[in-house]
């Protein structure tokens, strides 16, 4: 556990944003080869699927959703989009970590190997709990879910039906996400755009 990351966090991440597009590989648009699907949309129901943690062991949607609406927000290290909204999805995740309050709890589901998101961790050390979909398995949940771009965010009930969804960094969303959870993401003097293509 971690104490005040919030300003490290930020500064951290925007020291190391790369010139590398948020556009994901093409494996990830269609699982064996071209596919017309869309990101699955507030009112659809969130595909069952389970993703392995850092140590190799895998954890089922339906585990995550026991515990209360999970907020599933898919990323990519390298992706600076990801790397400007992680440090406010990080906040989200542990003021709901604070208050123990049944509020979505916000899951980081990773693109990358283990190896990689570990060093992640271990570097920026957040809150946010974090999952694989990496090439390995086949990223089976992006594409389950439809995601061609990252960051990408799900809200999933307990119920399995998504709420919310979006894709790339968009103040309004983060701000509903916030009110749901009972907590800004955003601090004063922030500077925050209204939005961010993923």
């Amino acid at each position: 556990m971690i104490q005040n990351i919030f300003t490290p966090l930020w500064r951290r991440l925007a020291g190391t944003l790369f010139a590398l597009p948020a556009k994901l590989p093409a494996k990830l648009k269609a699982v064996g080869g071209k596919s017309n699907r869309q990101m699955l949309e507030a009112g659809q129901r969130a595909p069952e699927v389970s993703l392995r943690q850092a140590d190799g062991t895998s954890v089922s949607l339906a585990d995550l959703l026991k515990q209360g609406p999970a907020v599933l927000a898919f990323f990519k290290i390298s992706c600076p989009v990801c790397q400007m909204a992680f440090p406010y999805l990080d906040r989200l995740a542990s003021a709901q970590t604070a208050t123990g309050v049944n509020s979505p709890r916000v899951i980081g589901v990773s693109q990358d190997d283990a190896a990689d998101t570990r060093a992640f961790a271990n570097r920026f050390a957040p809150q946010t709990p974090m999952l694989l979909d990496d090439e390995d398995a086949g990223y089976h949940a992006s594409n389950a879910y439809g995601i061609s771009h990252v960051p990408t965010v799900f809200v999933v009930e307990q119920d399995g039906s998504i709420s919310h969804s979006w894709t790339g960094f968009s103040k309004a969303d983060f701000e509903k996400l916030g009110d749901r959870i009972g907590h800004s993401p955003f601090q004063p003097g922030d500077n925050v755009p209204a939005w961010r293509a993923g």
